[in-house]
């Protein structure tokens, strides 16, 4: 079922949690997280899944991988299952509960948040901290509230920009400066660095693959994986067909870049839309009232206004509810 005037109802949760104990433990001494060396100079690259605990998709591609064999032609390959203590409390019949323990993780890449350890994704984020900055390519696995197209979120470099280019999916290419309330970890320490005359090397993607519950999101996130592996030179092409067969789908037919042009914060849980959004609608006129925010109208700011990610699910104040972009071919 999908939202009726903004309510929050509950939503078909199809796709099966991953059974990952074989992989838990991880060979690098941190939980969860795998380190592979080809021995070949080559950039040293990073995959990451379940940031948020009912966000299944990555996880199923990261087993994916481990259970192939993958490792690197060249340069180093790492995988990372980041929020276990909040993917152990998922419970397909309330999955919104697992997305966090205590707060957002997120949200907490800052070095004085990291610092201040005293949250249980605080304290991951702390413990993953060493292998986020040893990462020169990051492609950061995720999923959505709310049943949408998959969206590449590139931040604001155009660096990354050309890198979901080059990858020729998905469709839609967010263009965003992230969240007032914290610093997600694809913008943590270098990779948020500005573009300059001389690249530092570094790209990172998040990829929102879909609803949580959608047995598509776990294709896209497998399909991502090999374009990604491949632009980054550590997999040659071809690589995928006989170590991962069937992860690779047809490219889009093609990508529209939406530029983020500001936010809509809710001042409460009582946030609600007009209608039923749940991503990539397009307003055609300004000043449509799209919502209501504790009494305030909220209104599109300009013709054929593109909204990013609606969703209530997480409402309370202080939280994104939706963001407003402008659409162009890419």
């Amino acid at each position: 079922m999908k939202p009726v005037n903004g309510a929050r109802v509950s939503l078909s949760f199809e796709l099966p949690a991953p059974d990952i104990t074989r992989w838990r433990a991880g060979n690098t001494g941190t939980e969860g997280v795998w380190r592979s060396d080809s021995g070949q100079p080559g950039r040293t690259v990073m995959v990451t899944a379940l940031i948020h605990g009912n966000e299944l998709c990555g996880a199923w591609a990261l087993k994916g991988l481990l259970e192939a064999g993958v490792r690197p032609r060249r340069g180093v390959l790492m995988l990372a299952f980041c929020n276990l203590a909040a993917f152990d409390r998922f419970d397909p019949a309330r999955h919104d509960a697992a997305r966090f323990v205590d707060e957002d993780m997120n949200r907490q890449w800052i070095p004085e948040r990291l610092l201040d350890a005293n949250t249980q994704e605080r304290r991951r984020a702390a413990a993953l901290r060493p292998f986020v900055e040893a990462a020169d390519w990051l492609l950061d696995l995720h999923s959505m509230h709310e049943p949408s197209a998959p969206l590449s979120l590139t931040g604001p470099s155009m660096r990354n920009v050309a890198l979901a280019r080059q990858m020729r999916a998905p469709e839609h290419v967010v263009i965003d400066a992230g969240h007032k309330d914290g610093v997600r970890m694809r913008d943590f320490g270098r990779f948020a660095h500005a573009d300059a005359v001389e690249d530092n090397g570094t790209r990172s993607l998040l990829i929102e693959c879909g609803f949580h519950g959608e047995h598509a999101s776990r294709t896209v996130a497998q399909d991502q994986c090999v374009r990604f592996l491949e632009a980054a030179g550590t997999l040659d092409e071809g690589d995928a067909a006989s170590l991962l067969p069937g992860w690779r789908q047809p490219d889009a037919p093609r990508q529209w870049a939406l530029e983020v042009t500001g936010p809509v914060v809710a001042r409460s849980a009582n946030f609600r839309f007009k209608e039923a959004y749940t991503g990539l609608e397009v307003i055609a006129k300004a000043g449509t009232v799209i919502g209501d925010n504790d009494g305030e109208p909220v209104c599109t700011p300009y013709d054929d206004c593109v909204l990013v990610m609606p969703s209530t699910r997480q409402a309370r104040a202080g939280v994104t509810v939706v963001r407003f972009a402008t659409r162009r071919a890419l």
